[in-house]
């Protein structure tokens, strides 16, 4: 059984990942500081999955912390670590223009901690968390992996774009180490059984934790930012991609890096349906789905944000071997149900 280290893998995308990569025959151990996570994941991904994974509480971007949990690891030398998948960072847009220097250094400084650790520790393969952000606002649409990485638009988007530059740089410079890079677009859902979904601390900085919360009546109203972008009906677009298939594109990405001799040592795959949704369209389908009303307020734009943006996903469906199954009604509805199961366990 190989052993997958996943970094944030509490988290929201994480937590989703370790479930596919467990119930694929993985072994994944865990490395999440908690800092925008619940440490009863775990209780949940082991009540999915019939197996709890090894968590150890660390931040990633400690670097003796991380040095003295590899070298635990390799006191064990029938079952090191195999294979990473970065996740850990923060995330947040609009946070990241108010607090730059946060986000270069949580994002920045883990991932170089992890590529430093993967080279003194023989461990040669990374997939990485990235994301649409570096495509800026692209000149064509839907978004090719031939598009151009421009200058994004916010700190957290350029901490993805120099990370993404980093990895690219390091794999060059050591032959037989290998990474995927992974372009996300929006994710949202939750896994169908209920158990595990997005559960922000404090505000939430992503539309749809906003949208159940405040259709829960946890949140008095709903804001949109900005109505007067060059769009249909005047709101930002999305490629909306459910989180359970994001999950086993990752669960594909360490098969084929670690399993399939491709080409390249270093491969990036755009991760979307190829299907843009506004804002409003997502919050009118969610209405129709759950028969539920989000009252929303249009207030200014938000600095940071794109006006639109979706994937041609045509080379994660060809060379990955990836699609996105599930309809963005059965993934708002997911969504619902995890936001009234913590309802009526009131366990936020």
């Amino acid at each position: 059984m190989k052993k997958i280290l996943v970094t944030g893998g509490t988290g929201y995308i994480g937590s989703h990942t370790v479930v596919e990569l467990q119930n694929s025959g993985y072994e994944v151990v865990i490395i999440d500081n908690l800092s925008n996570s619940n440490i009863q994941v775990l209780d949940r991904i082991e009540k999915i999955t019939g197996i709890r994974p090894v968590f150890e509480n660390i931040d990633c971007a400690d670097y003796l912390a991380m040095d003295k949990f590899f070298e635990k690891c390799n006191k064990d030398k029938q079952n090191n670590i195999k294979a990473i998948i970065h996740f850990a960072a923060s995330k947040a847009v609009g946070e990241s223009v108010e607090k730059p220097l946060l986000y270069y250094r949580n994002n920045l400084g883990s991932l170089m901690n992890i590529l430093q650790l993967m080279l003194k520790n023989d461990v040669r393969s990374i997939v990485f968390s990235s994301s649409c952000t570096v495509y800026g606002q692209p000149d064509i649409l839907p978004v090719t992996e031939a598009a151009p990485v421009k200058q994004p638009l916010s700190p957290y988007g350029n901490t993805k774009k120099v990370g993404e530059e980093i990895i690219k740089d390091t794999i060059y410079a050591n032959q037989n180490y290998k990474g995927i890079i992974l372009r996300y677009f929006n994710p949202i859902g939750a896994h169908p059984s209920a158990e595990i979904g997005e559960l922000p601390n404090g505000i939430p900085n992503n539309l749809l934790p906003f949208v159940t919360q405040t259709a829960a009546g946890l949140r008095k109203q709903l804001q949109v930012y900005g109505d007067d972008y060059n769009t249909p009906d005047g709101s930002c677009i999305r490629d909306y991609i459910n989180v359970v298939d994001l999950a086993r594109a990752h669960v594909l990405a360490v098969r084929r890096i670690l399993d399939v001799q491709s080409k390249s040592s270093i491969e990036t795959f755009n991760l979307g349906t190829g299907r843009g949704l506004s804002v409003l369209e997502i919050i009118k389908t969610f209405e129709q789905v759950t028969g539920v009303k989000v009252p929303y307020k249009v207030v200014g734009r938000r600095e940071g944000d794109i006006e639109q943006v979706w994937a041609d996903p045509t080379y994660a469906n060809e060379v990955l071997g990836w699609i996105a199954a599930e309809t963005v009604e059965d993934t708002l509805r997911s969504a619902w149900n995890w936001e009234l199961k913590l309802k009526f366990n009131q366990n936020r």
